[in-house]
């Protein structure tokens, strides 16, 4: 288990948000926490502490007026930490090499991936061929419907037709280097963790997920690594001190 750090990005703004709140139209979301400082100082941060395999993420679609701006934000974070963050967000293959050459260890992609409701594979092969399976993340974020959890793209907004389970996941993991999973319906929310959906996870053998979603407390984190047998690792967004929640930094890389 591993302490995986974040930079959400927001109308050009370091913020942690409720994840499900997120709209395009008029570029909303209810905010927990919005920094002062810019992305590249979180990501200068990190590269200080030693806290690597983090994930940069664009939360504006590119058609909103604040997306040049969050990609600016998310650029110069990559810069300031080379190597040690992944970046996600509305990525292809075709601009993919911007944010590696900028200094991304990685690429996180959903959309993109996910056309019509359906894994497209077609997709899924332009990427690999473009940047390389082994510098892939597919963010596979999810939402519960009738008691199964469904992936959901263009920032958690829509349903795919695709619902998580075992062998979609290691059909999948045979296209990527890891997986970074929300847990969107209890995302910013700090109030537990989704058990049914790390359950799933933990069953993912020698591959590498995180977790993201829920954590509020040191309990929350204990029966994070209690049910994932202490492989899956985690992003701890609102709760953290570093965005003004209760749980210090310190104390959760102590206990990790």
């Amino acid at each position: 288990m591993k302490f995986r750090p974040c930079i959400d990005i927001h109308n050009g703004k370091v913020k942690q948000i409720v994840g499900g709140s997120l709209k395009d139209a008029r570029d909303q979301a209810v905010e927990n926490f919005v920094s002062d400082q810019d992305a590249a100082f979180f990501a200068e941060f990190y590269r200080e502490k030693g806290i690597d395999g983090g994930h940069v993420i664009l939360l504006n679609s590119r058609d909103s007026v604040y997306y040049e701006e969050t990609k600016r934000q998310a650029l110069e974070a990559l810069a300031a930490f080379p190597g040690g963050l992944q970046a996600g967000g509305g990525i292809t293959e075709k601009n993919a090499s911007e944010f590696l050459d900028a200094g991304a260890s990685h690429v996180i992609v959903t959309s993109y991936v996910f056309r019509d409701g359906q894994i497209s594979y077609e997709n899924l092969d332009k990427l690999e061929r473009a940047v390389g399976r082994d510098r892939l993340t597919l963010d596979l974020s999810c939402r519960k419907k009738g008691g199964e959890y469904f992936i959901v793209t263009d920032r958690w907004q829509k349903y795919t037709d695709v619902a998580l389970s075992l062998p979609v996941l290691r059909e999948l993991s045979s296209h990527c280097d890891e997986f970074l999973i929300h847990a969107v319906d209890v995302e910013g929310k700090a109030r537990g963790i989704e058990l049914p959906l790390v359950r799933l996870l933990s069953e993912m053998e020698e591959f590498p997920v995180t977790y993201a979603g829920g954590v509020g407390s040191f309990r929350d984190l204990e029966l994070l690594k209690k049910e994932g047998n202490g492989k899956i690792d985690v992003t701890i967004g609102s709760a953290l001190d570093l965005f003004g929640g209760p749980m210090p930094l310190e104390e959760v890389l102590a206990y990790i």
